[in-house]
């Protein structure tokens, strides 16, 4: 197969025309000889060390031009001249590379330029830009009348090729890694007694090069940027999706605009995650923090909440027991001891030799979950093989993993199937033997999968390091690189790809469909990265490219959630692009200081009104014993069914729109783990300290709720649901039997108003046109509750509300179930003063409300039936109010 391309893709053209519009002025080409010595008009410049490219516009010309094109594509205007630097931005698939190579030939044709180095950061980006450089290669060739053009790569042991590259009269690009010459140690860097005692790097100075820097945000440290400059380039042209520095931004094209283009992928997620299933001791170890004096560990585990058990992150050390971090959670307590931190291995190790490295996790169905994602990766695999097959389009699978040894073992020097091969080919078959994809893909299925790998001199694969590419690595790029083609057509077995996730940049496949990562320990993979691989359009077996949007789709199998997913991946275009998602984001100029009125505790009308709410309270309840074991016990004989732990896999599609990341759910399946180990506490002890009731009560609500063998089906599940159920019940008793009296001396003192400072975004308040009836310029209010802010609007403006404040945050009356600030304080005049304390809801109708609410409200009626002078109402408006009176 061979890839074809299509020469008109406007927004292609736009960023070409873009860099080219930057030189505006330059003298133009006038054929292949052009330079001669002296010849202050054109683009080349001949000495005895070569030929090379001689840029003759002044900087206030190139500042000029470039505020043009920068008012055309609608970017920000540059005010000066970031020295000869040029931004593009360009999103991830929609063809950087192809966009810079061309701009070359068009350099060339125009204004004659020749010398040409691309500078990337990694073995995987070089073999990138030399697979494009060899595709496209016949493609420009018959577009620019097959223009003399020579590629090569710079290689340390043949460093006379730079010789060459300074004196050829042809179009000369050369791709070097950053890493080449960024050191004075490097070969580069030294004098040669082969090229007359000079250093290889004076041939490609000579030539005062137009640089080509390929994913610059890996290469802003202070080394590798004056290792740039000292390539003597005439400008540097910067490619990239996610610049960290912009220099003279000429052209940008955004993920949202690429998507609503069309011109990538859409992206669904399929959310493979854990559900109900706390019933085994989880860990997982997040870093390892080396201070001065000792060690610790974040690590995630389960911890007893006050109504729940939640997933929570602490800091742990040595000697430190899981049990006592976890707030008494029974699965920790044996055995679950910090014995030793080690920062240098990165593992943590417990008292009952279970020892976790960084990343890794004990519990939560790690195995059942990735069974899971290989199982919808291969069914989203097949399914698409079905719908594709007809337009002639390969089905690509792509599993990133992090340990080789998961997809391929070697033991006494022999290769076998890692646990994930073994997974994999029992599901394949599975599907394969389904009557609807019956030889639908008729090959041997050693044949359909394999793995892109570093591999040693032995031939014997290996795990790739994050961030330190070797030449093990390159062999795998190298694979990946040379099968691309291959790889696309149809007649080729394979199309599940196992790959190591440190290989992540600088390679893709347009037609990876499914992509699914398998770790096992932390991984760095960025959002980003991960969809990248399967971004870019599909191609038919004619090589052509497909821009049906229902073809492409992008399914990421994702062991989390699709919010957890999506809200990742906007955080990551955020950072990374500088494009803030509209109305996600709110401006800190947008907040405001409320003011406190001056002497407002001079004012009688507050003082008045202050001196009839502000004593403190306290409670006693009564409540029923034998009551609250037949309504408990009844409420838990109600209670939902308690269901087996369970796999969720949810399908959403991912929508980039201007407000934010959005999603549209499409499907849900629900599997059974395989391998759940139900651990039952002690159920009376959990419950009893969860409720603070005896033993004979807690035995006596479930002996006659009739649900306790319903703990063997998910005993977390079932404690939790119990104590839910109980305690509602225990909170209503309580409520309806709560009691209360004036603390005699305590009281809420008026100068905390002076020490609370209240600083909020404006749509969060109202401001008073009658100063003189309230303590505040301005009023807090709930943004999203018209309620209150009518109600405040209305104090202010009716004659009969004397005085009226938004009571504090720190005016709290006690109750059974917590604490609780009524809304408002208002005084209005009548025949006399009345005095009221103000809920303010949007209903009056106690079963549109939560229950908590309605307790909350009946706990601060008995508060103020304490209080001879003030009346506590609810009420939907002042009018509510004014009719008590």
């Amino acid at each position: 197969m061979k890839l074809q391309f299509d020469s008109n893709q406007d927004y292609q053209l736009q960023a070409i025309q873009s860099v080219i519009d930057i030189f505006e002025g330059q003298p133009l080409s006038t054929g292949e000889y052009e330079f001669s010595l002296g010849n202050a008009n054109a683009s080349l410049a001949l000495t005895e060390q070569g030929v090379g490219n001689a840029i003759r516009l002044m900087e206030e010309e190139v500042l000029e031009n470039i505020r043009k094109v920068q008012e055309r594509n609608g970017l920000p205007v540059s005010d000066v001249l970031k020295g000869m630097h040029f931004s593009i931005e360009m999103e991830t698939g929609t063809g950087k590379t192809y966009v810079y190579l061309r701009t070359i030939y068009e350099l060339n044709k125009l204004y004659g330029f020749k010398k040409f180095v691309i500078v990337v950061p990694s073995i995987a980006i070089r073999e990138g830009v030399l697979k494009n450089l060899q595709i496209t290669h016949e493609h420009f060739q018959n577009i620019y009348n097959k223009v003399p053009l020579t590629y090569m790569v710079y290689d340390s042991k043949n460093v006379s090729q730079l010789r060459s590259f300074a004196t050829s009269n042809t179009i000369q690009i050369l791709v070097i890694n950053i890493d080449s010459f960024a050191k004075d140690e490097n070969i580069i860097n030294k004098e040669n007694d082969r090229l007359t005692g000079k250093k290889p790097i004076e041939f490609i100075q000579y030539t005062n090069p137009i640089v080509i820097v390929d994913e610059p945000q890996n290469m802003e440290t202070d080394i590798r940027r004056k290792a740039i400059a000292n390539l003597h380039p005439s400008c540097t042209l910067r490619y990239s999706a996610t610049h960290t520095e912009l220099y003279n931004l000429v052209y940008k094209l955004s993920p949202v605009k690429a998507y609503d283009l069309g011109l990538v992928k859409q992206i669904e997620v399929d959310s493979v995650v854990s559900e109900d299933s706390y019933n085994q001791a989880y860990i997982k170890l997040n870093s390892i923090k080396a201070q001065k004096t000792r060690l610790t560990a974040r690590v995630t585990i389960d911890y007893v909440g006050a109504n729940d058990i939640i997933r929570k992150t602490v800091t742990a050390k040595n000697g430190d027991n899981l049990s006592e971090l976890s707030n008494g959670r029974e699965m920790y307590r044996d055995g679950y001891i910090v014995n030793e931190i080690n920062a240098e291995d990165g593992f943590i190790e417990f008292s009952n030799s279970t020892k976790l490295y960084i990343g890794g996790v004990q519990g939560g169905f790690r195995d059942d979950i990735m069974k899971v994602q290989i199982r919808r990766t291969v069914e989203e695999h097949f399914k698409k093989e079905v719908r594709l097959r007809k337009q002639g389009i390969k089905v690509l699978s792509l599993f990133f993993i992090d340990k080789v040894n998961n997809y391929r073992m070697y033991e006494s020097g022999e290769a076998k199937h890692g646990k994930f091969a073994e997974w994999f080919e029992s599901i394949f078959n599975e599907y394969r033997s389904k009557p609807e994809y019956k030889d639908l893909i008729p090959y041997e299925i050693e044949r359909l999968h394999n793995g892109y790998f570093a591999q040693d001199k032995k031939g014997v694969l290996k795990d790739s390091r994050e961030g330190r590419p070797t030449q093990a690595d390159a062999t795998a790029y190298e694979l990946i690189m040379q099968d691309k083609e291959r790889l696309l057509d149809p007649g080729e077995p394979l199309r599940f790809i196992f790959s190591h996730s440190a290989l992540r940049e600088g390679w893709d496949n347009p037609n990876v469909f499914q992509i699914c990562t398998l770790n096992e320990t932390r991984s760095d993979l960025k959002k980003r990265q991960e969809i990248g691989r399967g971004l870019r359009l599909a191609v038919d077996s004619e090589g052509s490219r497909v821009f049906d949007r229902q073809v492409n789709r992008l399914t990421v199998v994702a062991n989390e959630s699709y919010d957890d997913f999506a809200r990742q991946l906007q955080k990551e275009i955020e950072e990374e692009t500088g494009e803030k998602f509209e109305s996600r984001i709110r401006k800190k100029e947008n907040k405001v200081k409320v003011t406190l009125k001056k002497g407002y505790d001079t004012d009688e009308r507050f003082k008045a009104l202050w001196e009839r709410i502000n004593q403190k309270t306290t409670y006693r309840v009564d409540y029923d014993t034998g009551k609250l074991i037949e309504n408990a016990a009844k409420r838990v004989s109600d209670m939902g069914i308690i269901a087996r732990p369970k796999i969720i896999s949810q399908r959403t599609d991912v929508v980039m729109e201007q407000h934010g990341i959005d999603g549209t759910a499409r499907a849900t399946r629900v599997y059974t783990p395989d391998s759940e180990k139900l651990s039952v506490p002690d159920i009376i002890a959990y419950i009893q300290r969860r409720t603070e009731l005896t033993r004979a009560t807690i035995v006596r609500i479930l002996e006659e709720s009739g649900r306790l063998p319903d703990c063997l089906n998910n005993p977390q599940m079932f404690l939790d649901s119990v104590v839910r159920e109980i305690k509602t019940e225990l909170n209503a008793l309580m409520v309806d039997g709560v009691k209360y009296q004036k603390i005699a001396g305590d009281y809420y003192v008026m100068r905390l108003f002076n020490i609370e400072e209240i600083e909020e975004y404006i749509e969060n308040l109202y401001t008073v046109k009658n100063q003189d009836k309230t303590v505040y310029d301005k009023i807090q209010i709930d943004a999203l509750s018209d309620t209150e802010r009518k109600f405040a609007e209305d104090c202010d403006n009716n004659e009969d509300v004397e005085f009226f404040i938004k009571l504090p945050r720190w005016f709290k009356l006690q109750t059974p179930i917590g604490t609780y600030t009524p809304d408002w304080a208002l005084m209005l005049r009548k025949e006399k003063r009345l005095y009221f304390v103000a809920e303010t809801k949007s209903t009056l109708d106690k079963t549109k409300r939560l229950e908590s609410e309605n307790q909350k409200i009946k706990c601060g009626y008995r508060h103020f039936d304490e209080f001879e002078e003030v009346e506590f109402t609810e009420a939907r408006n002042l009018d509510d109010v004014q009719r008590q009176t």
